[in-house]
């Protein structure tokens, strides 16, 4: 169970990343866009599966992802 919600959730992220693909700062963007709209428990899910082999979160929503992660090492 816990697989397929992360599945669902880097599916997600991955559709966010593929609709801002095209803006100047794309990563920024999803990463606004995943602080702003979605569940911290979401998030930390995401972010607890960017060292899984399986994670495949396209190259824009990683970078987010990677941006969230260490926005929350610097202020933890």
């Amino acid at each position: 169970m816990q697989h397929d919600q992360r599945e669902t959730l880097i599916h997600m992220a991955n559709q966010i990343a593929t609709n801002l693909q095209s803006s100047n700062d794309a990563a920024t963007g999803v990463r606004n866009h995943l602080e702003k709209f979605w569940a911290r428990s979401m998030k930390e899910r995401l972010i607890g599966c960017l060292d899984d082999a399986d994670c495949d979160l396209n190259p824009i929503a990683r970078q987010a992802v990677e941006q969230m992660a260490e926005q929350r090492r610097q202020t933890s």
